[in-house]
């Protein structure tokens, strides 16, 4: 069963700077695209950053230029660093393993509070 576990969330000000890690285990990266999600109170899950296999990365419109995903695959970790972070940047942000097809894994999530 593959793990999936998500840390580095907390409570930053505004313009602030976390960067949350996801540490996946029992199978290796190498082959797999990830993805960052997150979650806001009464919203939608919606897509943060992509990374796929080879590099690649996306970006939702609202985290451009704020936001890097980037992965070790010697590590097994995926990171997002998150700079300048806003108020409405609040939700739990989880972990995706696995970008298309039916080997996709989640986290449990790690909460990330921004205040103003």
């Amino acid at each position: 069963q593959v793990q999936v576990v998500e840390s580095g969330g907390g409570l930053v000000q505004a313009g602030g700077s976390l960067r949350p890690s996801c540490v996946v285990s029992r199978t290796t990266l190498t082959t797999y695209g990830m993805a960052w999600y997150r979650q806001a109170p009464g919203k939608q899950r919606e897509s943060v950053a992509t990374i796929t296999v080879g590099g690649s990365t996306n970006y939702a419109d609202s985290v451009k230029g704020r936001f890097t995903i980037s992965r070790n695959n010697a590590r097994n970790t995926v990171y997002l660093q998150m700079n300048s972070l806003k108020p409405e940047d609040t939700a739990v942000y989880y972990c995706r393993v696995g970008l298309t097809g039916s080997n996709v894994y989640w986290g449990q999530g790690t909460r990330v509070t921004v205040s103003s």
